[in-house]
């Protein structure tokens, strides 16, 4: 994967994004990810960016899990707000 070509797939997302709300990208450390035009195209559309802190690979798995098991298993219902979500994440960690 180069970086040209999660550029070209992030900047198609982006176009077909439905709404404006704060949005998160998270993504391992691979270097497609850390490189200056990818992390441009992030911040230039208000995209906060996410990376595992370090070079360990078994931490995104872990976020990876975590997020599996929120979306799957605690967030069955759909949340009107955002503090109805924080609440509802809070109290399934």
């Amino acid at each position: 994967m180069s970086a040209q070509n999660v550029v070209q797939a992030l900047k198609m997302a982006i176009k077909e994004r439905k709404n404006t709300l704060p949005l998160i990208h998270h993504s391992d450390r691979g270097l497609q990810y850390s490189t200056s035009i990818y992390q441009d195209v992030l911040n230039s559309n208000t995209i906060t960016s996410s990376m595992t802190d370090g070079y360990d690979c078994y931490q995104n798995a872990l976020a990876e899990r975590m997020n599996g098991i929120l979306k799957q298993e605690f967030l069955i219902e759909r949340c009107n707000t955002g503090k109805e979500l924080k609440k509802m994440i809070k109290q399934s960690v």
